[in-house]
C-alpha cells in the first residue's frame, strides 16, 4: 500500500484504502488574496496548467470550494527538500495529464505553517486529495508510477461516487518543467495504460477488461493482479446501497453473500481491517463450500490492499488459525 502520512481522524465512509483520514479545514476559511487569479480561471488560449505552483492560505477556501467540481490536491511543500520537489514534479505531471479533472495547488508550509497545523500534521511534504470539502492523506514521498496512475483513478473514482465528476479550465500558464518526470519513467505496458485510461474514464468493465487482457499477456504481472482486483472491487461496489448491503449481513450472519458485500464496502471505505476480521470470523464458524468461497474472496482483498501491507500479512495469520 501507499505510505501515508499520519493523521488521527475519522476516515471517510466510501473512499478506498488509500484516501482514508478526513481533517477539518474549515478553520483556514479566508478571503483570496486581491488580485489573484481564482481556481478554475482560464488561463488563456495558448495552453496551460491545472497546476497553482504558489498558493497559500489565503486561496484555499477557494480551492475547497473547488473541490465540489473537480478533486483538488493539495501538496504541503518544503522548499529546498529534495523529497518535496521529487513529490511535486510527480503529481504536476499526473494533474496536468488529467486536463481539468483535477487541480493541484502548491503551499509552502514555511510560509503558512497554520495549514499543517489544521490538517493534524507535524511536518512536510505531503500530498492531501479534497473531494467535496472533505481533504484526506495520500502519500508523503514519490510513488512508482503505476501506484500513481491507480491512486489517481481511485481520486476519481470517489470523487465520481460523491458527485464530483466536471472539469475545469486551465488555472495557470503551462509548466515549463512539465513532462521532465515522466520522461525519467520507464515506458508503461500499453495494456496497463489501456487499463488506466479506461479508470479515469470512469470506464471499469473496460478498465478490467485491460487488466484481464494484461494478465493473459503475462500471468505473473503482479502491478496487473492489483489493478485487476482493485477495478472488480470498484465494479462490483458501483451501485450498492450501503445501507442495504449493511442491514442484510446484518440480517444473515450466516448468508455468505451478504457478507462478501459488506466486507467489500469496508475495504472500499478504508476499514480494511474490519473487512479482513469480518471474513476470518466467517471462515472460521462455516465449514463447506461457503468457507471455501469466503476464503478466496478474502486472498482477492488482500491483494488489492496488497501483500506487503501489514495488515494483509496480520489476517493472514489469523486465516491459517482459522482453517487450520
Amino acid at each position: 500500500m501507499t505510505d501515508v502520512t499520519d493523521v488521527t481522524a475519522q476516515p471517510p465512509s466510501d473512499a478506498p484504502s488509500h484516501l482514508r483520514g478526513a481533517v477539518d479545514l474549515s478553520s483556514l476559511g479566508t478571503p483570496a488574496s486581491a488580485g489573484r487569479t481564482a481556481p478554475g480561471a482560464d488561463a488563456g488560449a495558448g495552453g496551460g496548467s491545472w497546476v497553482i505552483a504558489d498558493a497559500d492560505q489565503g486561496l484555499l477556501q477557494q480551492l475547497v470550494q473547488l473541490s465540489a467540481q473537480v478533486p483538488v490536491l493539495l501538496h504541503l511543500h518544503v522548499p529546498g527538500d529534495a523529497a518535496s520537489e521529487a513529490l511535486y514534479r510527480q503529481f504536476a505531471d499526473a494533474v496536468d495529464a488529467q486536463a481539468g479533472r483535477l487541480v493541484l495547488a502548491r503551499l509552502d508550509v514555511a510560509k503558512e505553517p497554520a495549514v499543517l497545523q489544521a490538517l493534524g500534521l507535524g511536518a512536510g511534504p505531503a500530498v492531501m486529495a479534497v473531494v467535496a470539502g472533505q481533504p484526506v492523506p495520500l502519500v508523503n514521498q514519490e510513488v512508482p508510477e503505476e501506484t500513481l496512475r491507480q491512486l489517481m483513478g481511485e481520486i476519481l473514482e470517489v470523487a465520481r461516487q460523491n458527485g464530483v465528476a466536471g472539469t475545469v479550465p486551465a488555472v495557470a500558464p503551462a509548466r515549463q518543467d512539465a513532462g521532465a518526470a515522466a520522461a525519467e519513467a520507464p515506458p508503461v505496458p500499453p495494456l496497463h495504460r489501456a487499463a488506466h485510461e479506461a479508470l479515469a474514464a470512469d470506464d471499469l468493465p473496460g478498465a478490467v477488461s485491460a487488466w484481464e487482457a494484461a494478465l493473459a499477456e503475462s500471468p505473473a504481472d503482479a502491478v496487473a493482479q492489483q489493478g485487476l482486483s482493485a477495478a472488480r472491487l470498484m465494479l462490483r461496489t458501483r451501485d450498492a446501497d450501503a445501507a442495504a448491503v449493511r442491514a442484510a449481513a446484518a440480517d444473515g450472519p450466516d448468508d455468505v453473500a451478504a457478507q462478501l458485500a459488506v466486507a467489500d464496502l469496508d475495504v472500499l471505505g478504508g476499514h480494511v481491517e474490519d473487512a479482513f476480521d469480518r471474513l476470518v470470523r466467517f471462515i472460521a464458524l462455516h465449514p463447506g463450500d461457503d468457507r471455501e468461497t469466503a476464503r478466496a474472496h478474502l486472498v482477492d482483498l488482500y491483494t488489492v490492499v496488497g501483500t506487503d501491507d501489514p495488515r494483509v500479512q496480520a489476517s493472514r495469520r489469523r486465516l491459517a488459525a482459522a482453517l487450520f
